[in-house]
């Protein structure tokens, strides 16, 4: 599969990925986080914009900003 791969910069605890989508309308900061859920083994993963002044994830959206698909996007935690 090829798809587009973008620089993620990761937490140490493997849970929070940081990346800059390029795209037609600029470059925007982008963040991947995977959860515990309360199911043994099963991750939640939210993605979203970093916000600007928190540096949280904003998922409070409802179309990529970006004008960016990111259909196959994948993140593989190491060694999992």
């Amino acid at each position: 599969m090829k798809q587009p791969k973008y620089h993620l910069k990761a937490e140490k605890e493997l849970t929070i990925f940081q990346f800059i989508s390029e795209g037609p309308k600029g470059n925007v900061p982008k963040l991947i986080e995977f959860t515990e859920t309360n199911l043994n083994g099963f991750y939640n993963l939210a993605f979203g914009d970093r916000d600007e002044i928190s540096g949280k994830l904003d998922d409070n959206w409802y179309e990529f900003e970006n004008g960016v698909n990111y259909e196959g996007f994948v993140a593989k935690r190491k060694n999992a």
